[in-house]
């Protein structure tokens, strides 16, 4: 199978030294594969997302000689594929996990989950929220709504069931249905799909052969998979990057505005070796 990777900045704010590292990483390993590189704008969310961040997370990865293979050809460049111009096909995907019964319409909301009792596995004030299984409708619920409306549409997820890949990085990775995470949100009720959905859809789209991203996202890997399966589809290798971390031994963040490459460029400081 031909390799085909990807990199997917959200333009919230701008890159940083953490998104250089995974996607250098994701570009290196493409090349190696002699395989072809994707870059996709995720801006599907379009009250937070910005083209002013867009451009600018272009103009940075072209600056550290990070250059990608496929999209429109404007003036001898590249172009990206840009997700909120397939908004229809997220629609299409979100329809077929209903008719397959994965997914139903929720009222509750992340605050509403946030206050449920804890379950025992997540006492820890830290953990992510485990949706209520109690709060499920009956199977079936939704399947005759011809939109996804104002609710929140949650995958069912199997309870009790390990999700288990290998990762090219971190090694086996093994997560509990029920256990490590819940119920999730694909489609939000303000009629955006999620995350886990746009992003599964897109690879499979795109033909995504290996995904290169960073290790917070290993979660979300075995809820993706499950969407995975649900649509009939294989998913692709999983390699992720050990984040980069401050001072402080934070992970670094958009509003770290002193490391993102805009600054270290106009500072100097971007060298090659870094």
């Amino acid at each position: 199978m031909t390799y085909r990777g990807r990199i997917a900045p959200t333009p919230t704010g701008l890159l940083h030294l953490g998104h250089a590292r995974t996607f250098a990483l994701a570009a290196k390993r493409c090349r190696e594969a002699a395989g072809t590189l994707v870059l996709r704008i995720e801006d599907i969310d379009t009250q937070r997302c910005k083209k002013e961040f867009a451009d600018a997370a272009m103009e940075d990865l072209r600056s550290i000689g990070i250059c990608w293979d496929e999209g429109p050809d404007v003036g001898g460049a590249f172009e990206p594929y840009v997700q909120s111009g397939n908004f229809s096909y997220f629609l299409k995907v979100w329809e077929k996990l209903k008719n397959a019964g994965a997914i139903y319409p929720c009222r509750r909301s992340r605050k509403d989950v946030a206050a449920a009792p804890r379950a025992p596995h997540a006492e820890d004030e830290a953990a992510e929220p485990i949706f209520p299984p109690q709060w499920r409708p009956p199977a079936g619920t939704g399947i005759d709504l011809s939109e996804p409306g104002d609710y929140n549409w949650r995958f069912r997820v199997p309870d009790g069931e390990a999700v288990e890949f290998f990762d090219e990085i971190q090694g086996p990775q093994r997560f509990v249905a029920g256990e490590d995470f819940g119920d999730f949100v694909v489609w939000r009720r303000d009629g955006v799909p999620a995350y886990e959905l746009a992003v599964v859809a897109d690879d499979i789209r795109m033909g995504i052969t290996e995904v290169v991203r960073g290790a917070d996202l290993l979660k979300s890997t075995a809820r993706q998979i499950l969407i995975y399966r649900a649509l009939g589809a294989t998913p692709p290798a999983w390699a992720h990057a050990p984040l980069v971390l401050d001072e402080n031994g934070r992970r670094l963040a958009k509003r770290s505005d002193a490391l993102s490459l805009r600054a270290l460029l106009a500072r100097g400081e971007l060298s090659s070796e870094l």
